[in-house]
């Protein structure tokens, strides 16, 4: 759903949104995250400048009242001041204050750089937090077959064919209910990830009969769906909300409910296992879960603490 983003704030921070949908071919879900955090900002301006004299509920405040006037007079400890009231006043993380330091640099960056509004850009020396570091948390093989083995009843076959190509392919939720069945060939399929970027997934041995054995009984479809592969009972494309309450189902049937695992979390074991048992390369994992960046994928490189333990076991100098 399209969203009007010059119903629900004032330029130019409308047009930057604007900008990053349609220019910068951002996801509407990215995108929705920048208006939130800029909005933020917004408010926290007005009361840094003083610009009302009614602010008794901060989440109220009305951000028409930083004009382009206002952002023209932003200085870098304006934006220090801001990222300090989110983490003593908003307890941020360090993790979200860093999201929150991109979208400024996005923003400011706009004015100066791409529309020339401001005649400097206050965020381009404005710093990154540290990220605390989180490994991913993930099925284990046996705890991967439980879920599988755990499938049953009158969707078995379509709910199969989405696990299975969960574990084995280490698909996001979107590019999984977004596949169309033209889209594959043979065992290659393509999905369009993040950023509307098109990646080729290769299919093994598994995922190929599971597409196959519920194609087989997969029924017709309502009008507009003809090309989605999954269907949900109302025979239309299975939407993410569907798909996160059948695998919370068979979770809680194989026994693993209550540990935070979600579909992610089948991504997340994916790529665990290609890491773990099928000797791939850091930059072959980063090209198969389809990362921007390698520094994305190498927190699976810090996952496998009974290898690293088995390793530290067998040097020669244990013996000694």
């Amino acid at each position: 759903m399209y969203t009007n983003y010059n119903d629900l704030c004032p330029p130019p921070m409308s047009d930057f949104l604007e900008y990053m949908l349609s220019i910068k071919g951002r996801s509407e879900k990215t995108v929705s995250e920048y208006f939130l955090d800029l909005r933020t900002f917004y408010r926290f301006i007005v009361v840094r400048y003083k610009l009302s004299s009614k602010i008794d509920v901060f989440d109220d405040i009305d951000i028409n009242l930083v004009t382009l006037d206002i952002l023209k007079k932003i200085k870098i400890m304006d934006l220090h001041a801001f990222i300090a009231f989110m983490d003593r006043e908003r307890n941020n993380s360090n993790r979200t204050k860093a999201r929150k330091i991109a979208c400024l640099r996005s923003f400011f960056k706009y004015l100066y750089s791409i529309v020339r509004l401001i005649s400097e850009n206050p965020a381009i020396d404005l710093e990154t937090p540290k990220k605390n570091s989180r490994l991913p948390v993930a099925l284990s093989l046996d705890e991967s077959k439980d879920i599988l083995t755990s499938i049953n009843g009158a969707n078995e076959k379509r709910d199969f064919a989405i696990i299975t190509l969960f574990l084995n392919c280490g698909l996001r939720l979107s590019e999984l209910i977004s596949i169309d069945i033209d889209k594959i060939k043979g065992d290659t399929l393509t999905v369009v990830g993040k950023g509307n970027k098109e990646r080729t997934i290769y299919l093994n041995d598994a995922c190929v009969k599971a597409i196959e054995d519920y194609l087989a009984v997969k029924p017709d479809s309502k009008p507009g769906h003809e090309n989605a592969l999954f269907l949900s009972n109302r025979k239309t494309r299975f939407t993410q909300r569907g798909v996160q309450h059948m695998v919370c189902k068979y979770l809680n049937e194989a026994g693993l409910s209550g540990k935070h695992y979600s579909p992610h979390k089948l991504r997340h074991t994916a790529a665990t296992l290609m890491y773990q048992y099928g000797n791939v390369d850091i930059r072959a994992l980063q090209e198969l879960l389809g990362h921007e960046s390698v520094s994305t994928t190498q927190i699976y490189t810090h996952i496998d603490k009974k290898q690293l333990r088995e390793a530290v076991k067998h040097n020669p100098l244990n013996d000694i």
